[in-house]
């Protein structure tokens, strides 16, 4: 086994997201920055955001008789 291959942990890693929440974790840097956590996701949030293109999701509903 090859000794010193591996990185060094920092148990106390700071993680940073844009939306402006921090929160600890156990990682491979001191320091780690992220667009998106679970705060500002909308799968966690319950946001609904439909990028609609000239109406294909109304189109889908229609065809499929969906509510």
């Amino acid at each position: 086994m090859k000794t010193d291959i591996h990185p060094t942990y920092y148990p106390e890693a700071v993680v940073t997201c844009s939306c402006g929440n921090t929160f600890t974790t156990g990682a491979a840097k001191p320091q780690i920055k992220v667009e998106i956590c679970s705060s500002c996701h909308p799968f966690f949030t319950g946001e609904q955001r439909i990028v609609d293109t000239e109406g294909r999701v109304e189109r889908l509903k229609r065809r499929f008789n969906l509510q």
